[in-house]
């Protein structure tokens, strides 16, 4: 077997890097938006359920999995997983482990440079002075390319990720760990702390920044039950502390055989959940929401968390005025860069952990190596993003391949391997009693919520394959009487009720109104601003459907590209295991 050729410098470097690893983007973005849009305090418990139950567990298994495999010096996905069972068939299912951070980092670095550029705008006061909905404008502007600088960020941000990791990992990922976590720790408490000391009438708020709190930790009873809040919640879990990717495991085979994996697991799962719950929660929605008011900031995240965090927060922090904006721009950005740069670095690790061990790479060669694949790969997330590709990689990879990949490791840790060789491992060198309870969880409960989960997608993801969503609006487009039926259809259902309310910008003041009734006002308001939209003379609905019909294009396009990706990394892994086949080291 190949030596060990790097490792930790310390355990508190060791938790920060993991920690860093699942605290990325979306605690902050991605949190927020799953929580407003299922019913705020509805969400909550589901998720902490979840927590338990599935992010907990996995954590367990992922550690143990990634010093198990590391205890043989193997220190990516393909060949941690051939440890625990000699069927050829495992190296090629860690392939996913290698992929996945590729296609992922492909447009995660993209988006990561957004934070630092804007980070540099909040400091020159490129938003001084402007409507919100010129910094929207901004924001679409520099998506489109209009100028160099999104080019320029994001191949500084590339050149800053591949020069850390060149490094190794305790001069460069453990580094970085210990000057970014701390920072975006103390860059959240300031910006939390600001966010729920709002006041009503002051700085141009309408409400105080903990309506928005109230909102996300009233339990609504009536909807705790519903399915797709539980999916949602679980979806959360899940993506947010980084399950699935391979990452967990190569930063795990680093560790000394005798470490305590199940502190380590806990220390840093707890820790990315106390990052997402009390600072993601504490920042954007009562933000938001004492500006805007629930309803609007309900309506805005529909699309995702992008809009509010890009387009609405920076004009938002101007109205504090002077330094104070200014510094809570350069926190917001600068939290979103640090939580963005320790995750996109625990995605070239796996990669460089398979070219040094099966390749005898050197680790700054490999670093670059992962660089200029990012690089090649992210191009058409950075030239084509209002075509969907950007949407694309991360739906194929930052989602379908991760419930992929997580539900396959787990029958092989906890059924293939077994629970009796895998609770050992858990359990071996551990300064803590874990409760016997999940070793029952482990092999049942969270094996049967993550089949629900993988199962329960399944719809999404033959309705994205077949571009369900972009040949409806299509249909839509070339056939404006069955939108105009439905618009009187949606009316009907609001006999009776006053006009005032139904064409009312905001519903939150309407208290005696039911939920039921606000969600068909509001799905009577979108249709009929869909109709007067293409109803209109001034717009081309010719144009539009080849804009979309162009948009399907890309997205097959980079489907394949996605595919031939995986196609390449399992032949290296072909290789590499007749390597080691001819060197006797199976």
């Amino acid at each position: 077997m190949s030596k060990q050729k790097a490792g930790w410098g310390s355990r508190v470097g060791l938790i920060l890097a993991m920690a860093g690893n699942a605290v990325g983007l979306g605690n902050f973005l991605r949190f927020p938006v799953q929580a407003i849009q299922n019913g705020g305090g509805a969400f909550m418990i589901p998720y902490l359920v979840c927590f338990l139950l599935l992010g907990i567990p996995f954590l367990f298994i992922e550690w143990s999995i990634g010093r198990f495999g590391g205890k043989t010096a193997n220190h990516s996905t393909p060949f941690i997983l051939h440890s625990l069972d000699k069927r050829k068939i495992w190296k090629y299912i860690g392939v996913f482990g290698i992929f996945t951070n590729l296609a992922v980092a492909a447009y995660y670095c993209y988006l990561e440079s957004w934070t630092l550029s804007y980070v540099w705008h909040s400091i020159v006061g490129t938003f001084d002075g402007k409507t919100q909905s010129d910094i929207a404008a901004v924001f679409g502007d520099y998506v489109s390319l209009s100028t160099w600088e999104p080019i320029i960020f994001w191949i500084i941000c590339l050149l800053l990720n591949t020069w850390i990791l060149s490094k190794g990992l305790s001069g460069g990922v453990e580094k970085a760990a210990k000057i970014g976590m701390p920072l975006l720790l103390i860059f959240g408490a300031f910006l939390a702390y600001k966010a729920i000391t709002i006041q009503a009438g002051s700085e141009g708020a309408i409400y105080d920044g903990l309506k928005g709190l109230n909102f996300l930790w009233t339990p609504q009873f009536d909807s705790i039950w519903e399915p797709k809040v539980w999916l949602a919640a679980a979806g959360q879990i899940f993506f947010t502390l980084s399950i699935g990717m391979g990452s967990i495991q190569c930063y795990a085979s680093y560790v000394n055989k005798n470490e305590d994996i199940a502190l380590n697991a806990m220390s840093a799962g707890w820790m990315n959940g106390f990052v997402e719950v009390v600072l993601g929660s504490a920042i954007l929605i009562p933000i938001a929401v004492g500006y805007l008011g629930i309803d609007q900031v309900v309506e805005m995240t529909k699309n995702g968390g992008l809009g509010l965090g890009f387009k609405t927060l920076p004009y938002l922090f101007v109205q504090w005025g002077g330094l104070m904006g200014v510094f809570a721009g350069v926190a917001w950005f600068g939290l979103l860069f640090f939580a963005g740069i320790t995750s996109s670095l625990a995605m070239g690790t796996p990669v460089m952990g398979f070219m040094e061990d099966e390749f005898d790479w050197k680790p700054k060669n490999a670093a670059w190596l992962f660089g200029g694949l990012v690089f090649i790969l992210g191009l058409p997330t950075v030239l084509f993003f209002n075509e969907g590709v950007f949407d694309e990689f991360d739906y194929w990879a930052g989602t379908v391949s991760l419930v992929t990949f997580a539900f396959i490791e787990i029958i092989l840790f906890a059924w293939v391997f077994g629970m009796d060789k895998g609770w050992a491992e858990i359990t071996e060198g551990s300064d803590i009693k874990i409760p016997i309870i999940f070793r029952f969880i482990i092999k049942w409960i969270t094996p049967f919520l993550l089949a629900w989960v993988f199962f329960a997608s399944l719809p999404g993801v033959y309705d994205n394959l077949n571009h369900k969503e972009s040949k409806e609006k299509i249909n839509q487009l070339s056939h404006p009487n069955l939108l105009k039926a439905q618009l009187i259809k949606d009316s009907v259902a609001l006999n009776g009720i006053d006009s005032s309310i139904i064409n009312a910008k905001s519903l939150d003041s309407f208290t005696k109104i039911s939920e039921a009734t606000k969600l068909n006002i509001k799905k009577y308001q979108q249709t009929k601003m869909e109709w007067d939209r293409i109803s209109s003379p001034k717009t081309d609905v010719k144009a539009e459907v080849e804009k979309i019909e162009k948009s399907i294009l890309f997205k097959n396009w980079s489907r394949a590209l996605l595919l031939l990706l995986w196609v390449i990394i399992a032949f290296f892994v072909y290789i590499a295991y007749k390597k080691r086949l001819k060197a006797g080291r199976l």
